[in-house]
């Protein structure tokens, strides 16, 4: 059975006194140097140790590598050189080398009658003087709280411009810049009408993050982990991280990693001032992205998109009239008391208008929520957001013209970029697709008319975006080949031929072996390639197919065009009304004329043919060039 909450601390703090760790003795030091060397827990799950971000070297407490406590916090950097010295006087210091001169952080101990020091398996390291505590890691936390640990109002996380506290009434706080409360968690309803005298925050081990006090029956519970009470031998913790969000974590003992389980600010956009002085915060997929509002401004660091931004021209220094610009769905964040005299009941007009004469504004939003405000934002700090749910409209003061940010490069980018092409590759790769489109364009009108030096009109005109799209070759192709082919679309064609559906009579015909019944009857007076012809014929039946999935891709087609690839027997076409297509083919009309032939000189079809023909002689010598309509396509 679970211990009541009440009871947890207790009982925790029965077993931090019969955990605790040997005692450290005053003169021993740890050097960034040599980072084997550390203090340690009695369970070997926290250690005192150096760790390293790349740039600076930190002092810390860590949990099976996992920091949950730095000496000094963040202005406890130092260099490679540094040392954590816990000196005969008492005192903890970091320095930078030996020098006393470039202390970096100290405890002030000095003189207190500290004898030993030590670090418990709760992750407490601590200064002592006999059985007295003189100084401890959890009454000077850092950043991070952890089980066992009391935060009460005289504590402070600190990250950054962020801070958390804990206020008498027992609401929790998070801060930017000391001044704008960005987020508040209170106590529920039925206990806020009590008074608290010494209201105490701790994170239960379970993953319980709740409020004790001498007037509270019970700990008020503020939020559940999403792991609560799951899993054995898991630390939990709770940070200000430096992104300004509280969050508490989750590490199994050993793993060396943490996995978040709760955040304070469920939307990270909401954080004021995540993205910098005039910064627009949006999302990239998941991820929080910062921007400038257009291209008047740039940001100030260019390698940390956080940094914020700057007009590239101050609103004094603009050659004429400022002008406002407009930036739909976004507002610049509010919080009391930075608003508390800026704010008005206007409409849209009037909201962009007072900021622009007012000399001191420099953006408004102006919400569109039924509450009909309007915010005025003055110097020095303008947190933005901007996200297609939000119902307002901002505007931000620039010197004109307006610039507006390309859509491609979205509101901005965080620091960890996705892979992105550059504008050069992208412009390489289509002109090598163009290219080699037409390369196999080129082939293949060389093949059909390399005896035929006046055929090149009917090159582009037909399958260029089927090569492209590798579909199916469409229907409308089929018939146009097949059409060509027999010079059907020029001259007269017998009665029998009116009476049938012209692709099912030039199958019959083909079948019966009066493949000079359907060419073209110019051609068969001179010199053709008649294995050539048969073989288009072929193509063609099988290019008008009803189904998509019978017809061949364009690739295949060129092979069995050039007699790479064995052609088949194809199925009898259906019967389909002239000039009309379906499904994806293409609109067919007989507005384009160009010239063509068929011209050549070739031996009967071979044997390796699967669909054999009779009746086929080859004609006299000679060549002749007639006019004949083509058809056009139109996608």
């Amino acid at each position: 059975m679970k211990p009541p909450p009440t009871l947890l601390p207790i009982f925790f703090s029965l077993f931090i006194i019969f955990t605790s760790g040997a005692d450290i003795p005053p003169g021993s030091t740890l050097s960034a140097s040599n980072p084997n060397y550390t203090w340690n827990s009695p369970n070997n799950a926290f250690s005192l140790c150096f760790i390293s971000d790349g740039s600076a070297f930190f002092a810390a407490v860590t949990y099976f590598g996992v920091s949950v406590w730095i000496a000094g916090g963040e202005g406890g950097a130092a260099d490679s050189s540094a040392s954590l010295q816990f000196l005969s006087d008492g005192n903890l210091r970091l320095v930078n080398g030996s020098s006393a001169s470039a202390v970096v952080w100290e405890s002030a101990t000095a003189g207190r009658g500290v004898s030993a020091a030590a670090l418990d398996n709760s992750g407490n390291f601590f200064l002592r003087n006999g059985n007295v505590s003189i100084w401890s890691t959890f009454d000077n936390p850092t950043d991070t709280i952890l089980p066992s640990q009391n935060f009460t109002i005289n504590s402070e996380l600190r990250s950054g411009s962020y801070s958390f506290s804990l206020l008498s009434s027992g609401n929790l706080t998070l801060k930017w810049n000391n001044s704008i409360v960005y987020w508040n968690l209170g106590l529920n309803s039925s206990i806020n009408n009590i008074n608290l005298t010494s209201p105490i925050l701790q994170l239960q081990p379970v993953g319980i993050l709740l409020i004790s006090d001498p007037s509270l029956k019970s700990g008020a519970i503020l939020s559940y982990s999403s792991d609560y009470a799951e899993g054995t031998d898991v630390l939990r913790f709770l940070r200000l991280d430096s992104d300004g969000n509280l969050r508490i974590y989750s590490s199994a003992m050993g793993s060396g990693r943490s996995t978040e389980r709760w955040s304070a600010v469920s939307d990270q956009c909401q954080v004021f001032g995540y993205c910098g002085n005039l910064g627009i915060c949006s999302y990239n997929d998941s991820n929080p992205v910062c921007g400038c509002p257009s291209m008047n401004f740039e940001p100030i660091d260019p390698k940390d998109s956080r940094g914020g931004c700057k007009r590239k021209m101050e609103i004094e220094d603009c050659p004429g009239s400022a002008t406002m610009l407009a930036l739909e769905h976004a507002m610049f964040l509010t919080y009391p008391p930075e608003v508390s005299s800026q704010v008005f009941f206007v409409g849209i007009s009037a909201c962009r208008l007072n900021c622009l004469v007012s000399g001191s504004c420099i953006a408004s939003t102006s919400l569109s929520d039924g509450t009909g405000l309007c915010y005025l934002k003055y110097p020095n700090f303008v947190s933005g957001y901007q996200s297609a749910a939000l119902p307002s409209t901002s505007y931000v003061k620039v010197c004109g013209p307006i610039v507006q940010t390309p859509p491609s490069s979205s509101l901005g980018v965080g620091k960890n970029n996705g892979w992105r092409l550059h504008a050069w590759i992208v412009v390489v790769v289509v002109i090598g697709t163009i290219l080699g489109l037409v390369m196999v364009e080129g082939g293949l009108w060389w093949w059909c008319c390399r005896n035929s030096p006046k055929f090149g009109g009917l090159s582009a005109q037909y399958a260029l975006l089927e090569y492209a799209s590798g579909a199916p070759v469409q229907f409308s192709y089929g018939m146009v080949l097949l059409e060509i082919v027999s010079g059907r679309r020029n001259f007269d064609v017998s009665e029998e031929t009116n009476r049938k559906k012209f692709s099912v009579w030039a199958y019959e015909e083909f079948e019966k072996g009066n493949v000079k019944g359907i060419v073209d009857k110019r051609l068969t007076d001179h010199e053709m390639h008649m294995e050539q012809v048969i073989r288009a014929i072929l193509v063609s039946f099988w290019c008008i197919q009803e189904q998509p999935s019978q017809r061949p891709m364009m690739g295949k087609v060129v092979q069995m065009l050039e007699g790479i690839t064995e052609i088949e027997k194809p199925p009898i076409p259906k019967a389909v009304p002239e000039g009309s297509v379906s499904g994806t083919s293409v609109n067919v009309s007989s507005s384009v004329s160009a010239l063509s032939t068929f011209a050549a000189s070739a031996p009967a079809p071979s044997s390796s043919s699967s669909f054999q023909t009779q009746g086929i002689a080859s004609s006299v010598s000679g060549r002749n060039v007639e006019k004949a309509d083509i058809m056009s396509f139109t996608v």
